[in-house]
């Protein structure tokens, strides 16, 4: 389905929500949005093929519909591995048990319907955190970091995809401005681009690449690097 949630002119632009209005809509806004996002599903599979051991856990923390976790199941396909997906959004997890139910090949997908701060990482070899600490209140995401490194596996990968801010503000300028573009080239409109920004200015909050950097090496992580970017948006591998 088509995303138009702000196609008309809006009274009040409320603050962004993944609600079912969003849920219906968010494969067609991700891909038109966010870009080089199927890049980064792709390479999540590849990479987790890589990197998850047997008999432990692969966490899709803020999985959506699912895209993220089935990019890992179609990789990992016969391994004694349990994936979890979580997501604070029941309309969001509705849409990725259906998606659950038409894989061909059975996986033990566990869904669960809850904050990310309240998910205790446990024999983990893989992490995924797709475009979703950016959604996390910033005195919360060196928990969350912390909460991640603690529970990995040695050997164990995460993966940090995220829209960052640039220190220098000519590169801010110009990578807001080409991803003003290529949004308009995907087909929204000058306000549709407007009110979605005004409704995810308060909610989204983008950090430097730095910052992000900082965060991982502060809860442990020696081995990490950018290894995908466009624009304004980046996913970088951070390795135990």
């Amino acid at each position: 389905m088509r995303d138009n949630i702000y196609s008309d002119t809006l009274a009040n632009v409320a603050d962004f929500r993944f609600d079912e209005k969003v849920a219906s809509v968010f494969p067609d806004m991700i891909q038109r949005s966010v870009p080089g996002y199927s890049n980064i599903i792709a390479m999540t599979g590849l990479i987790a093929a890589r990197h998850a051991q047997d008999h432990t856990r692969c966490y899709d923390l803020g999985c959506s519909l699912g895209a993220s976790t089935f990019a890992m199941a179609q990789q990992l396909q016969g391994r004694p591995l349990q994936f979890l997906a979580i997501d604070n959004s029941e309309a969001m997890l509705s849409r990725c048990r259906e998606n659950i139910a038409s894989l061909k090949t059975p996986t033990d997908i566990q869904l669960v319907c809850d904050a990310l701060q309240n998910i205790l990482i446990d024999n983990a070899s893989m992490v995924v955190l797709n475009f979703t600490l950016q959604f996390v209140p910033l005195d919360e995401r060196a928990m969350v970091i912390q909460n991640i490194y603690n529970g990995l596996k040695p050997g164990g990968a995460l993966i940090l995809s995220e829209k960052i801010l640039f220190e220098n503000p000519v590169m801010q300028e110009l990578t807001t401005e080409l991803h003003h573009a290529f949004k308009m080239a995907n087909g929204y409109s000058e306000m549709e681009v407007s009110q979605k920004r005004s409704a995810l200015e308060n909610v989204l909050i983008p950090e430097t690449l730095s910052a992000h950097k900082l965060r991982l090496r502060s809860a442990g992580f020696e081995n990490l690097g950018v290894w995908f970017q466009c624009f304004n948006f980046m996913s970088l591998v951070a390795i135990k």
